[in-house]
């Protein structure tokens, strides 16, 4: 299934959820602590991308659609340079502040081409921000052709539910990757993305395909879902829906990097459908894409030309 950059880039994808700065210190190991028995890293360059939503929101605009970011930050440094990161990518960004807020920040420490140990700084977000957060929502809905829930479990989703009956009103399509194992609001969205173990936290664990499809299906109807769409790392992904199921195989290649995998797969699906693709027309594109992001270091992007230039 092909699409044009011309239809692509008039479709405009709603992103919302727990956006985040990553932060990654490269850096020389020589020796070892004589205070501990770890590696003394010595710092040699820093590196900063946008994370999360955010991640996600670019993945849309790297395939060549457009992009609104609504997220709940903190007042502080981190979310001013998150701010300045989002604006540089050609996302519209839509903050909401909370000055008791942290924004989320993920510190890798890189050492010998190896993750030696990752800093998360993070809190919750207070409830009347995220009303806020609502009533802006609203006010978006009717400019975008999809919407896409990119829960990270850091309490920026908590209202969630009344977004998503808002947008099924507007009869906008809603894409969600799910986190946690009460997906109850979630209810009555599009398709949900959980990878299996996400989906195993919810419906527990299965012998065989049969009964993977009996619990997932189980699971959509009693959610009201579309669709759910599984992803299965090197077993591909598999679409569940009214019709039954359809699965398409991983795409073979070197795997370097699985971070933000799942980012480009919703994103890409999310962008398709606000084009006029149906999801299972979207779903091989997805996994494509999904393909090659694992190829690259970090949270990564795919472009236009690299999703369809080996078609």
């Amino acid at each position: 299934m092909n699409i044009s950059k011309e239809q692509l880039s008039k479709a405009r994808v709603l992103v919302v959820g727990d956006a985040m700065i990553d932060r990654y210190w490269y850096g020389a190991v020589d020796r070892i602590s004589p205070e501990a028995p770890v590696p003394v890293v010595r710092i040699t360059r820093e590196e900063e991308r946008i994370g999360g939503a955010a991640n996600v929101a670019s993945n849309v605009v790297a395939l060549g659609a457009q992009a609104s970011l609504l997220t709940v930050v903190g007042d502080d440094e981190a979310s001013h340079k998150l701010e300045q990161l989002v604006a540089k990518t050609g996302i519209t960004p839509y903050f909401d502040r909370d000055a008791q807020l942290q924004t989320t920040v993920k510190l890798r420490i890189i050492g010998r081409q190896q993750q030696l140990i990752r800093l998360d700084f993070e809190n919750t977000p207070k409830s009347e921000v995220l009303a806020s957060q609502t009533a802006t929502f609203r006010n978006l809905l009717a400019s975008h052709d999809a919407v896409l829930f990119s829960d990270y479990g850091k309490g920026g989703l908590d209202h969630a539910y009344d977004m998503i009956e808002q947008a099924k009103t507007a009869g906008k399509p809603v894409l969600i990757d799910p986190k946690g194992s009460d997906y109850s609001r979630y209810s009555g969205a599009t398709v949900i993305t959980p990878n299996r173990a996400e989906l195993q936290q919810v419906v527990g664990g299965w012998r065989d395909e049969d009964e993977l499809r009996r619990k997932t299906q189980q699971l959509r109807q009693q959610l009201g879902l579309q669709a759910l769409l599984l992803t299965r790392s090197e077993e591909g992904m598999t679409l569940y829906d009214d019709e039954g199921e359809l699965s398409v195989a991983a795409q073979a290649r070197e795997v370097f990097d699985v971070t933000g995998a799942g980012d480009t797969v919703i994103a890409t699906m999310a962008t398709l459908v606000a084009a006029g693709l149906s999801l299972r027309q979207a779903m091989p594109l997805a996994n494509r894409a999904g393909g090659i992001v694992v190829g690259k270091f970090g949270t990564a992007t795919v472009s236009y030309d690299e999703l369809f230039g080996g078609q």
